[in-house]
């Protein structure tokens, strides 16, 4: 897209020969490389409590953020004025931030060749507000008419389109429109005299309101909410120990963004606190295991044209049937490990610094047929769905709930269990896995990473597999 034809051309008059001058400002104090990072973001949201609407609110946010490098130190300053004195004065903070010695400016700017991957005819945001508000109501209708035992539904829609501009002292310079869209359903359900329930499903990524029929429908989500919670409420307490775990396809796959992925994120290996430093080439999980970072998929929540660095995303193998095959990269990480950009970079907004981040992160499929995996398990536990959790970086130890599972007895799923956490390390789980299924599966689209205050749209997936040892903490 040339620049003159971009929102920001057309609404801002931005030039190429201002970004060469905003970019000449930013390297006066000297550094390595500098980049600006316009933003401009239309969003809408839709709320839904006890059958009403309790909230319905549209906005706009725009700034520019701009970064110098002068080695391992990073300048960065922000403004949420894009007339040119500001954006000057942001740019001469950051140079002086990094205060580096001096480089030189390449001439004139180049566009990035990016992918196409979400190329929605009509907005959400496009749409009457009225229109999008009726998923929301339909989301209640179905989740209450699902079972009387519902009696409490909370939903939430949500519609972004974030207009991005990059523009490096490398010459490149990236444009980027990127719609999103998302719906969420919350459940609760009690029997007479019970404990409440929860349960909880949603769905969503870089697509018009075309995508809420079907399989991604608001009744759809509401029906899988209702069922999670009337589930729970014959549930027993959770089993302790350490047991054999099946994982179920799809969501599941947030225990491996989280114990593994960011383990991976090359700013955590460059200074040595990660579990995975310094072991490329090493076998670091059962040769049935090779996972992926993958930010090509189209119409994907977590994928992306070109990243927040203007670079575009690729598919990178992290894992290879067990080996450890390398790092997920942004700019400063790279230039100071000799490696390359693996179009990892992202951040939360302009008023953020980018950082190497996850996009769609997943196991690739195996061989196995889920029956049979279940068959070979004599007594342990199914985990179909999970909520939060946390993992040290360092050490790879992590704390999970899962929010809905199930004993497997005999090669079966039995009875549901409630308040199953999962204790283990990262590194080791993986070398455990003695089963991957056939049936690879990605989320709905609704996970949020967070990381060092930044939160960022992602994906996860993971076949059904098959965990010989982990710990189990229950309350029984």
């Amino acid at each position: 897209m040339p620049l003159s034809s971009s929102l920001f051309g057309q609404k801002f008059a931005l030039t190429e020969r201002d970004l060469e001058s905003y970019l000449a400002e930013a390297l006066s104090k000297g550094g390595d490389y500098a980049d600006l990072y316009f933003e401009y973001l239309a969003t809408a949201s839709i709320s839904l409590d006890e059958s009403i609407i309790k909230s319905a609110t549209q906005g706009v946010t725009l700034g520019v953020g701009i970064r110098v490098l002068s080695g391992e130190r990073t300048g960065y300053a922000y403004s949420d004025d894009l007339s040119p004195d500001k954006i000057r004065k942001a740019a001469r903070t950051a140079a002086c931030i990094a205060n580096g010695p001096a480089t030189q400016l390449t001439a004139g700017l180049t566009s990035v060749e990016k992918h196409d991957l979400y190329n929605v005819a009509t907005l959400a945001g496009d749409t009457p507000l009225a229109d999008r508000a009726q998923l929301v109501k339909r989301a209640d209708a179905a989740a209450r008419a699902h079972d009387p035992r519902v009696f409490q539904v909370q939903a939430v829609y949500a519609d972004t389109v974030r207009h991005v501009l990059v523009a490096s002292s490398d010459g490149k310079l990236s444009i980027d429109r990127q719609p999103m869209a998302r719906m969420n359903v919350s459940v609760l359900a009690r029997e007479v005299g019970g404990v409440p329930q929860r349960g909880y499903a949603g769905g969503g990524g870089r697509i018009g309101l075309d995508f809420f029929t079907g399989d991604h429908s608001p009744e759809k989500f509401a029906t899988d909410a209702a069922r999670q919670a009337i589930v729970q409420l014959h549930a027993i307490d959770a089993p302790t120990g350490e047991m054999t775990v099946v994982f179920g396809p799809g969501w599941p796959g947030i225990l491996l963004h989280e114990a593994v992925g960011h383990g991976l994120e090359a700013d955590f290996n460059r200074k040595g606190v990660s579990a995975f430093s310094g072991r490329v080439g090493q076998k670091v999980a059962s040769e049935l295991c090779t996972v992926v970072d993958d930010g090509t998929i189209a119409s994907r929540r977590g994928s992306l044209n070109v990243d927040d660095e203007g670079e575009p995303t690729k598919q990178n193998v992290l894992i290879e049937k067990g080996v450890l095959r390398g790092y997920l990269t942004d700019k400063l990480s790279a230039r100071l490990t000799n490696a390359k950009s693996t179009g990892s970079g992202r951040r939360e907004s302009y008023q953020h610094y980018p950082m190497p981040r996850m996009t769609n992160t997943f196991m690739l499929a195996g061989e196995s047929d889920p029956e049979e995996i279940l068959k070979s398990v004599r007594n342990g536990l199914y985990c179909a769905n999970f909520g939060g959790g946390q993992v040290d970086i360092t050490s790879g130890n992590f704390v999970f709930s899962a929010s809905e599972s199930f004993l497997i007895e005999d090669g079966k799923l039995t009875t549901p269990v409630r308040g199953a956490t999962l204790i283990g390390n990262g590194p080791e789980a993986l070398k455990y896995v003695s089963m991957v299924g056939n049936d690879l599966k990605l989320d709905q689209g609704i996970g949020v990473c967070g990381k060092e205050g930044q939160s960022v749209p992602v994906g996860v997936g993971i076949p059904t597999i098959k965990v010989d040892k982990m710990t189990v903490g229950g309350t029984r």
